[in-house]
């Protein structure tokens, strides 16, 4: 008789079996590359990457580069040049004092910029102004240019630039009085030397009102927040039509870089008072008939740091007839005697020559005038009659 085969629960049948697969050899895991086989694998696929297509520039892309390629060729690199002596040869040499931004005018060479960027400092203090400068325009050539007009109230100068006419490009002009707070606009400029850099933004503000380093106010300055850094000053603001509707001039941040928030002089301020530095110099001051010492020689020469020197006075002049005293110097130009030293104009003081004509600008003198004058070591009055010397035309003072 067959025996029945025996029956095992089915629990116990798994347990009986795990020996048998215990013994079964496991796999070898597959060891990974090297770092060194996997760059050599790869560096089989080298080759250029393939272009991805995109869609054509949108229509604001397309009028930005063709307003900054119109533009370009009107923004200029300004260098002012000092002379520098040096005390032990009594060699002078020029320097480049500073750098900026300027914009063609006219199409007879004329570039506007901003009286700032081309003045001499002395830690951070403005202390005399350059009469030359360097102006490289777009293709790169540079040209000597002289400064031929400037507000110290505006923070305008203008230069008379001698480069071929035809090379010089006028900038089109636009309106500042109808600009809108989110217009579009557009700054080129020279930002830490990086020559014709454009940014974008909107016009942020209108009306704004920001000091110069002559104790006066611009008023109706647009505020924008297309990026404007050291180095902008002095170039123009553009609106869509690529027209200048402002000069780049300050920046409101503690760290002197962009933060948004820029100013630039209107326009038209611009076209007022651009036209009578160019046909008069200055802005129609009255003649007094004296002329004083650059506050720098002054501080140089004598380390007078506030007031005026009264260099020279013409006999039959307001200054002349009130007794005004210049200095007296022999023939080897050795000061013999000092001159007055104008501390006050009209009650308020004299800091630099830059402050007083900007005061002067911004003031229609009075028939008298009164200056506080440093004389012998005391401080006395000295009233000028200008009433009957005044002339429209402008001389120096």
């Amino acid at each position: 008789m067959i025996p029945s085969p025996r029956r095992f629960p089915p629990g116990l049948a798994i347990l009986l079996a795990l020996p048998l697969l215990a013994q079964a050899p496991a796999p070898t895991p597959a060891q990974p590359p090297s770092e060194d086989a996997t760059i050599q694998r790869f560096r089989a696929h080298a080759a250029p990457r393939a272009v991805a297509q995109r869609p054509p520039l949108s229509a604001e892309e397309r009028n930005t580069i063709r307003r900054f390629k119109e533009a370009k060729p009107s923004v200029v690199y300004v260098s002012a040049i000092a002379p520098v002596q040096d005390l032990r040869t009594l060699d002078i040499t020029k320097i480049p004092t500073g750098t900026g931004t300027g914009f063609v005018w006219d199409e007879w060479g004329h570039v506007v910029t901003n009286h700032h960027v081309i003045t001499v400092e002395d830690q951070g203090k403005r202390v005399a102004e350059v009469d030359e400068v360097e102006v490289t325009l777009a293709d790169g050539k540079t040209y000597k240019g002289r400064v031929i007009g400037t507000s110290f109230a505006y923070d305008i100068s203008v230069l008379q630039v001698f480069a071929p006419l035809g090379a010089m490009r006028p900038i089109p002009i636009g309106r500042s009085s109808d600009l809108q707070v989110g217009q579009a606009v557009s700054a080129i400029g020279n930002p830490f030397g990086l020559d014709h850099t454009l940014t974008k933004g909107v016009i942020s503000a209108l009306g704004r009102e920001i000091g110069t380093g002559y104790n006066t106010k611009i008023l109706n300055v647009i505020q924008t927040d297309a990026a404007v850094n050291p180095g902008n000053s002095g170039g123009p603001l553009l609106d869509s039509a690529g027209r200048l509707v402002g000069m780049n001039t300050a920046i409101a941040a503690a760290t002197g870089a962009s933060v948004g928030i820029g100013f630039a002089i209107p326009v038209d301020t611009l076209n007022r008072v651009v036209p009578l530095l160019i046909a008069r110099s200055r802005l129609e001051p009255p003649r007094m008939g004296f002329e004083t010492m650059g506050s720098y020689e002054a501080q140089q020469v004598f380390g007078i740091t506030r007031g005026l020197v009264v260099r020279a006075v013409e006999p039959d002049s307001p200054a002349g007839r009130a007794g005004l005293r210049a200095l007296e110097v022999d023939a080897a130009g050795r000061v013999k005697a000092m001159g007055d030293v104008l501390l006050g104009y009209q009650g308020r003081q004299i800091e630099n020559e830059g402050q007083f004509m900007a005061m002067l600008e911004l003031e229609s003198p009075a028939d008298e005038v009164v200056f506080d004058v440093l004389r012998d070591g005391r401080v006395i009055k000295v009233k000028l009659q200008l009433k009957a010397t005044r002339k429209a035309e402008p001389t120096s003072i």
